[in-house]
């Protein structure tokens, strides 16, 4: 198809998509099913068919599951596909990017490489130690859970569950060493996430809290009291941050967490270049804040946006309720909203059970919900939020009544 081709709404053009994980695959879709007619480039740094990647850190890494590609014909949309092929930079003034294998010309560009996960100080090629967010890195890791070694994961944040989960399901014995006093430190406030610390006793793993890691050992890890936790294999899951170091030099601005900083229909502060994804935050009006969302439906959402922006005529503004799930020791969790401004927390169930759920509400509205096995709850809180509907806070504390029920 010629790059001359007329796209609708707009005038002859290029796009090219640099990232090719979830959003940047998202963004190419979305191109051609919103009618974009022109050219679309899909550049990706690993050289695998583009995959999804909440199954490596369940069915791929049990072995369960090969791969985990997407179900999408590139060559039926006609989507070029460049893989194995890293970004190096990005020259806005001669709308070109640079790859490894030379410049890539475009007349749109968009920003989608994603977040890397972040390395264990002093851990970078020890033998033995792993991390969770490619296909390699889960195949690399599966021998090691079939071989049923003693696992200490650095970090009890959501990756470093899931993987704990996996582990034990595998037959591992597994060691969580957390440097917070708790799971999920940087995610929950401490009351929500108390409860889940019986989770990793209940299926068998040890989370040892207040641990910091002094040094990786062969077969073992130390921590700063002195402590020795025998380790076959280490897997680090301290969080992520946006792989944007490409950037560097380019006029894209970027925030404190290296993220590209969008405006609310995801342009970039450069001229033709979009960004979505993991490596992108957007001003929130809903919630009144930037908002930095590494999650798959933000993943799957922004590149509607992006596309529609590309190809319309008439701007469109992103501010969607963020939404998040987990599958861990035998639990399915699931998160909607953003509870950083919520004045009112209500619980609709004891923690200590199989299935409840925590609202939190600012101005009497429903601003957040977390649920544990209720994902009914999940759905109608998910509308509730959207809507900004006033709730009755008495009347949602009973988890016998309906979330829909529950309104003011």
């Amino acid at each position: 198809m010629s790059e001359q081709t007329q796209a609708r709404g707009g005038t002859a053009r290029r796009v090219v998509v640099v990232g090719a994980g979830m959003a940047g695959v998202q963004t190419a879709v979305a191109l051609r099913e919103q009618g974009f007619t022109g050219g679309v480039t899909l550049i990706g740094a690993e050289p695998h068919q583009p995959y999804d990647r909440p199954p490596l850190s369940k069915a791929v890494l049990l072995g369960k599951a090969e791969g985990s590609a997407f179900d999408v014909d590139f060559e039926a949309l006609d989507i070029e596909l460049e893989l194995g092929c890293e970004a190096t930079g990005l020259r806005p003034e001669d709308h070109e990017l640079d790859t490894e294998r030379g410049p890539v010309p475009y007349d749109v560009l968009v920003i989608a490489t994603g977040a890397e996960p972040i390395r264990l100080p002093g851990a970078e090629g020890v033998p033995g130690v792993h991390l969770l967010r490619t296909l390699d890195d889960a195949e690399r890791l599966r021998p090691v859970l079939a071989r049923q070694h003693d696992i200490v994961v650095v970090g009890a944040g959501w990756i470093g569950a899931e993987f704990a989960t996996a582990a034990r399901e595998a037959g591992c014995a597994v060691t969580v060493v957390e440097a917070a006093d708790r799971p999920l430190a940087g995610a929950l406030p401490a009351e929500v996430a108390a409860p889940m610390t019986a989770w990793y006793a209940d299926s068998g793993a040890e989370l040892r809290t207040h641990a910091r890691v002094e040094r990786i050992e062969p077969g073992a890890v130390v921590l700063d009291d002195g402590s020795r936790v025998p380790a076959g294999a280490v897997v680090v899951g301290i969080g992520a941050r946006p792989a944007t170091a490409w950037l560097a030099g380019s006029g894209v601005e970027l925030g404190v967490y290296g993220e590209v900083l969008a405006d609310d229909h995801l342009r970039t502060s450069v001229p033709d270049v979009y960004a979505v994804g993991d490596c992108a935050s957007f001003p929130s009006g809903r919630y009144e804040e930037r908002l930095l969302v590494h999650h798959w439906d933000n993943a799957l959402q922004g590149p509607r946006t992006v596309a529609a922006n590309i190809i319309g005529q008439t701007p469109v503004a992103y501010d969607p309720v963020p939404y998040f799930w987990s599958e861990q020791f035998g639990r399915f969790v699931q998160y909607v909203g953003h509870h950083a401004s919520a004045d009112t927390t209500v619980w609709r169930g004891e923690p200590e059970g199989a299935a409840w759920t925590v609202c939190w509400l600012r101005e009497g509205r429903l601003v957040a919900l977390l649920a544990v096995g209720r994902p009914r709850d999940l759905a109608q809180g998910r509308r509730l939020i959207e809507s900004g509907t006033p709730m009755n806070p008495a009347l949602l504390s009973d988890p016998s009544r309906p979330l829909k029920e529950a309104t003011a």
